[in-house]
């Protein structure tokens, strides 16, 4: 018995040292290993990246890569080839994105070179198009980290110390969008602490000519991203941008030769209360001062779209959550974003986008795109464009004679340039209620088979209704009953079908209860019986508390239906009786002999509770404004149903 004992002992700790040496496929972490081999001055690197697990049904599943060399500058190839200036220990850096792919992004250790031959007449090639931009490696998604480079470039004439500031977390979410994890910074950028802004009021008019006013500029801030172009009120800029974002970071660059450019690189971690929401868009905002003694600046926003996959085609909108008091004449702005993933380039790309009902195809205007090219004319053109019709549930932007090269095709290794996107504006239709809307777009590559995006959805934040309530409640069973009530209501702000509403209502009533009569025999002192009558009337004049939970349904604009629980409890409670106690001479009451009265009052309070079910129907405007309504209430106590007439206005 002892060894059989043993040897199930045995067996389970084997097992259990198995399982414990054995990790589950889930508890393996994804590693991007990074490889390199120098050719004289030249280090190629390579990474060498674990099996993609290819979503059904979607695209080729790749990845795309970005690099950091650890000298300034950096490369979103595959395969870079890279030059040091100056010999040295680097520590290089590589994210690999997936996508189409089942799993997580991997991790990537930095790997530590040691780079010894270098080329002395290495000189910088000029590579930013603009004189200020900002760029990521990806995406954010929830829990994951991502880079972002703010680039500079000295566009004056003279070398210049100036300023860089970078604005995030926007005012309007609850939760932060981003940790800063990491700033590398290769130039010398002092971090300056978070302290009052500084500012000159200077302008140097001397290189250009400024057309904008305050006003105009003020306007441009709140209502629209910026792009580069020069501006001058640089306080205005800064206030504005820390009343929009919650966070910022400051620094001041010094001795920047003319045409020089620099990166400064960030690590941002997305917290696990980052939004959710696939189809949000937030935003991020860079100010360049080139020159600290003037106020002379350029602006940058860079929007990016919350995912919780890295797939490129995606829909997303700044509609995530609204307020339906407000949202009246406001302007929704949608994204739609693809990637030719082919082995060849595209030449006609189709988005059959759809258009929620609640909003208005006619007013579609689009801001943006890429390919850049012209809105296609009412005739038929040989040039580029991009075309623009409708259906009754559908927008369609069609690119015409265009060239976007694919990510498999030869000879491409800018990453970025298989990419294309859509932005359009687009108002509510005149009339539209308060529901969730969700579209996709379905996206076509010359004749290939279409690929659907995600959801981008618009949603409404829930907002409070508070309602004024006075009416009579009509108690059938009591006697010479007058109930009037004043109260409130909370629901909902002006929802579609179904809400929840509570109460709390203040209701004054007076009743008499039903006469009490008893009659009963007495010997009096004479041995003499006669009849003894008592007759009790009761009055109450009562302060009540009726505090209904109710689920209500709009039928439309003008009906609605209710049902619930109400709860009833008497406030005050003020009782008045009456006793007229008669003598009758005899077994009859044909001969008064005798009465006589007594009265008396008592009061009492939070007593009486009592509850039943209600059900109810409104006429008028039945989500905000005056109406008017009929409920009866089934107590469950007897002589307390009632029928309740209420007009009541929500606001």
């Amino acid at each position: 018995m002892r060894t059989k004992f043993t040897f199930i002992l045995l067996c389970c700790c084997f097992q259990w040292l198995f399982a414990q040496n054995t990790p589950s496929q889930d508890s393996i972490s994804r590693i991007a290993t990074i490889k390199h081999q120098e050719e004289g001055s030249v280090i190629q690197f390579f990474p060498e990246t674990p099996a993609l697990e290819q979503i059904a049904g979607a695209p080729k599943a790749f990845y795309s890569y970005y690099w950091e060399f650890d000298d300034g500058s950096f490369s979103k190839e595959e395969n870079p080839k890279h030059n040091y200036k100056t010999p040295g220990n680097y520590e290089v850096k590589l994210w690999a994105t997936n996508h189409y792919d089942t799993g997580k992004p991997p991790n990537s250790r930095p790997k530590k070179i040691r780079v010894s031959k270098t080329d002395a007449s290495l000189k910088d090639e000029a590579s930013m198009t603009e004189d200020f931009t900002l760029q990521r490696n990806r995406e954010p998604m929830p829990e994951e980290d991502m880079v972002l480079i703010v680039s500079y470039k000295n566009y004056l004439n003279y070398t210049t110390n100036g300023k860089l500031y970078l604005f995030y977390n926007e005012q309007k979410y609850k939760a932060n969008n981003f940790n800063v994890e990491d700033i590398r910074a290769y130039h010398n950028e002092i971090h300056i602490p978070k302290t009052d802004f500084v500012y000159t009021n200077k302008i140097d008019n001397s290189d250009y000519t400024l057309l904008a006013s305050a006003e105009k500029e003020y306007l441009d801030l709140k209502v629209k991203p910026q792009d580069s172009t020069i501006k001058t009120n640089l306080p205005l800029t800064l206030e504005t941008s820390k009343a929009y974002y919650r966070n910022y970071e400051q620094f001041e660059f010094n001795n920047m030769e003319p045409n020089e450019e620099r990166n400064l690189f960030f690590t941002l971690k997305t917290p696990p209360e980052m939004l959710k929401d696939t189809s949000a868009i937030i935003s991020v905002r860079g100010v360049y001062v080139p020159d600290a003694n003037f106020d002379n600046h350029k602006v940058k926003d860079m929007e990016m779209e919350i995912v919780t996959s890295h797939d490129p085609n995606k829909m997303a909108s700044n509609a995530t959550f609204m307020n339906y008091r407000l949202v009246r004449f406001k302007t929704l702005k949608y994204k739609i974003k693809f990637q030719n993933n082919g082995e060849g380039p595209a030449r006609t790309i189709r988005l059959e986008t759809d258009i929620p009902e609640m909003l208005d195809k006619s007013t579609i205007e689009v801001t943006d795109m890429y390919p850049k090219c012209e809105i296609c004319p009412k005739e038929e053109v040989q040039y580029s464009c991009l075309d623009t019709t409708f259906t009754d549930t559908q927008a369609i932007f069609t690119f015409k004679n265009i060239y976007l090269p694919g990510s498999e095709q030869k000879n491409v290794k800018v990453y970025d340039s298989t990419k294309g996107f859509v932005k359009y504006n687009i108002k509510f239709a005149k009339d539209f209620h308060k529901q969730k809307t969700k579209s996709q777009t379905a996206i076509i590559f010359d004749k290939n088979e279409p690929i659907i995006t995600n959801y981008a959805t618009t949603r409404f934040v829930p907002g409070i209704s508070i309602g004024a309530k006075v009416g009579y409640n009509m108690f059938s069973d009591l006697n010479n009953s007058e109930s009037y009530f004043l109260g409130a209501t909370i629901s909902p702000y002006k929802s579609y079908r179904w809400y929840w509403q509570i109460e709390l209502l203040n209701s004054f009533h007076t009743y008499n209860d039903n006469t009490l009569i008893k009659d009963e025999f007495v010997r009096g002192a004479a041995g003499i019986e006669f009849l003894q009558r008592t007759t009790t009337n009761s009055s109450y004049k009562n302060v009540d508390w009726e505090i209904p939970v109710l689920m209500r349904y709009n039928v439309n604009n003008y009906i609605g239906l209710g049902a619930g629980l109400q709860g009833m409890i008497t406030l005050s409670e003020k009782q008045t009786q009456d006793i007229l106690i008669e003598q009758f001479e005899g077994n009859s009451d044909d001969f008064l002999m005798n009465s006589s009265e007594i009265s008396s009052e008592s009061k009492d309070a939070f007593s009486n509770f009592r509850t039943g079910l209600l059900f109810e129907v409104t006429a008028g405007f039945a989500r905000i404004g005056p109406s008017v309504g009929a409920r009866y209430v089934l107590n469950f106590k007897d002589n307390f149903n009632y029928l309740q007439l209420y007009a009541i206005w929500k606001f």
